[in-house]
């Protein structure tokens, strides 16, 4: 409440008539003239009347306090026991806060970034961005929830933007302890075959551990080693890649009694395997118009090696030249099928029959070479029908369909089987999506008693014109037709024949991309993406295992056919176990060292200094008996000292005004009332 004047005439003028009015009542009181004092009273009402004073009255209302509660809700958070504690801590704040009308909360909830690919706790953002709107003075604190595991720590010397206590409470327990295996240096890429190394590091936190740590390492799903790893020592590791294409290597550490978590238990590193050098032998029978188109496929992969001999010249066909005088290469049967055959990737019989070049015990060892892993291909003519088919060696308990002797002859269109359209050796060639298919045709097929394995292409009436089937360890593949170079010619406008011929020889190779059965992931930034390859029906839905440990059933999708895939942005970042019936897989989405994961124990260390400097609280919420809160003591004024057992708050003196009340003192007849009573009294003295 204030007193202001708003004259009606100029200062100038009231400063004179003040001097005067002031003369005047000197010279009474000198002259010693009767109400000299009435006189001036008088005069001085006058004067105060006409500077118009008026009292101004204010209408202001007290601000409320702001304090931030930074709620934390990352994923290291997410743990059953955690998220109990976080859930009671946050309803006994907020109530507790509820008792001081003049302290505001405003609770923000800090989750990971679904944007980026390496999760990390940014409390200290999330700080900044709720306070951006409220000045320095109305902040009267923040409060931290918090495992303690923060990784947007500022300086401690730097400014916070506000001069007032922060407070941490903490979750978890005092005493934990977790375990964890990391990558530490490993191949992108790798020889198949050849040897390579890598290093791991297993990592026991929040308390030391004696003894090793039990380490298996599985590729592909298999285990191939068990190692004893020292907590916190490099522990090297030397292994072979198995298989072009990718090659999934998972490390799994025992899981500890009571530790925080296992998400962080197991790591997986995915290999590419590089094959060098593809050795393939190809025997070709007597010359036709189709032998080139393999030597073409095959010359023209400068990854493949390849070794091609022709029976120019067999056994029975004596003319009399002298062996000395002969330009033709002998073949070099045992070198090839006896001393090194177990050095050839693939083995391909291009219209080859048994003309006693090759001894019958060596078509034993072929079946022998295939039952062990090997791969062979048949690409049969019309003599494979006859007496001297390779079928009636001992090469047939690998074959996976038997000649009956018949060679049948009529143009067709080759067309995939209902498990061709599925295989993913034929699925979606070119041509193939439309009937009559967009190729040319073909004039000669092999008959054949049923096959075992999968048919997946066929000829005219249905016949069976390209073979695949498992042996043993290897694979077998059986095109019952010599015509494919008429595609090679483009005879009818051609055909895919370097697909076909390409894939045939990469499936027999076992690259995992052509499996007819398969469950394979990968991350493609936080979306998780699971390809199901099959021959049979609708697979069924997956089952997602997320790195909390949380269990997800999601249907596939139809996506081709044999194909089925899911496609899901994920809202956790680690290691994710897909699974669908017998298969299963692994995937890491985001950054595998991302600082999320290095560390998962809760610690007080993090924010002790911020509250030290700040005149801050660090305590944990839980306490043996429960969640327990330290008590909220508001003051007035500068912090000046810790308080440990209570979290301090400065309320702010901020007030915001509303209205401004104004009265006029020598205003209407109130005025006018004191003026005549002040001249009257005057008048009446001086009259006696």
């Amino acid at each position: 409440m204030t007193i202001e004047f708003a004259p009606f005439l100029p200062l100038s003028v009231l400063l004179v008539l003040g001097v005067f009015a002031a003369g005047l009542v000197t010279m009474s009181f000198w002259r010693g003239l009767r109400g000299a004092t009435l006189r001036g009273l008088a005069l001085a009402a006058l004067l105060l009347a006409l500077a118009n004073p008026t009292l101004t009255q204010e209408d202001r209302e007290q601000l409320s306090t702001i304090v931030p509660v930074i709620v934390d809700r990352s994923q290291s958070q997410d743990t059953q026991l955690r998220l109990a504690q976080t859930d009671a801590a946050l309803a006994q704040l907020q109530e507790r806060f509820s008792r001081f009308p003049r302290i505001e909360t405003r609770v923000v909830e800090v989750q990971d970034d679904e944007r980026s690919d390496t999760p990390s706790t940014r409390l200290f953002t999330a700080l900044s961005s709720a306070t951006v709107d409220v000045p320095p003075s109305r902040i009267g604190g923040a409060v931290f929830l918090t495992d303690g595991q923060i990784h947007d720590l500022p300086d401690v010397n730097q400014e916070l933007g506000f001069n007032a206590p922060l407070h941490g409470l903490i979750t978890g327990r005092a005493d934990e302890f977790d375990r964890r295996v990391e990558v530490v240096r490993a191949p992108r890429f790798g020889i198949v075959g050849e040897e390579q190394s890598m290093t791991l590091r297993v990592f026991d936190d929040g308390r030391a551990r004696g003894g090793a740590a039990p380490l298996t390492v599985r590729m592909n799903g298999e285990v191939i080693a068990t190692l004893q790893a020292t907590p916190g020592a490099p522990v090297p590791f030397n292994f072979t890649v198995p298989r072009g294409g990718n090659n999934v290597m998972e490390f799994s550490v025992a899981e500890l009694p009571g530790e925080v978590t296992t998400a962080n238990n197991r790591a997986v590193h995915v290999i590419d395997g590089i094959r060098q050098n593809l050795r393939v032998l190809l025997v070709s029978g007597e010359p036709h118009a189709g032998e080139r188109a393999w030597r073409n496929l095959l010359k023209s992969d400068a990854s493949v090696d390849l070794v091609h001999f022709t029976i120019l010249r067999p056994p029975e066909k004596q003319d009399g030249t002298p062996i000395n005088e002969l330009s033709l290469i002998a073949f070099p049967t045992r070198e090839l099928f006896v001393d090194k055959i177990e050095d050839f990737d693939l083995i391909i019989f291009d219209r080859y029959q048994h003309r006693s070049v090759l001894p019958i015990l060596y078509y034993d060892y072929i079946a022998q070479y295939v039952e062990k892993g090997g791969a062979l291909l048949i690409a049969a003519g019309p003599e494979h029908a006859g007496e001297a088919s390779i079928a009636a060696t001992p090469l047939s308990t690998v074959l996976p369909a038997a000649p009956t002797g018949t060679v049948h002859t009529a143009g067709f269109f080759p067309r995939l089987s209902e498990a061709g359209k599925k295989h993913p050796v034929t699925r979606g060639l070119d041509g193939s999506g439309s009937e009559p298919p967009t190729w040319g045709r073909w004039f000669r097929t092999i008959d054949v008693d049923p096959p075992q394995g999968q048919t997946v292409m066929q000829g005219d009436g249905g016949r069976p014109l390209l073979v695949l089937n498992r042996q043993g360890e290897g694979r077998v593949a059986m095109l019952l037709s010599d015509q494919g170079w008429l595609w090679a010619r483009g005879f009818e406008g051609g055909g895919p024949h370097v697909s076909l011929y390409r894939r045939i020889a990469h499936w027999l190779m076992k690259e995992p991309e052509l499996e007819e059965e398969a469950l394979t992931a990968r991350a493609l930034g936080r979306t998780l993406e699971a390809t199901r390859q099959t021959i049979g029906d609708d697979p069924g839905p997956a089952t997602i295992k997320y790195p909390s440990g949380r269990i997800e059933t999601v249907p596939f999708t139809a996506a081709g056919p044999g194909l089925y895939r899911i496609e899901q942005r994920m809202n956790e970042i680690g290691l994710f176990e897909v699974s669908n019936g017998t298969f299963s897989t692994l995937v890491h989405i985001g950054t595998v060292d991302a600082p999320e994961f290095k560390a998962m124990i809760s610690t007080t260390e993090t924010l002790a200094p911020y509250a030290q400097k700040t005149r801050g609280l660090v305590a944990r919420v839980e306490n043996g008996d429960g969640v327990t809160l330290p008590d909220i003591l508001p003051v007035r004024g500068e912090v000046r000292v810790n308080d440990p057992d209570r979290m301090i708050i400065r309320m702010t003196d901020e007030t915001v005004l509303r209205g401004i009340d104004t009265t006029p003192l020598f205003a209407g007849f109130a005025g006018l009332a004191a003026l005549l009573l002040a001249v009257s009294a005057m008048w009446w003295r001086e009259g006696r």
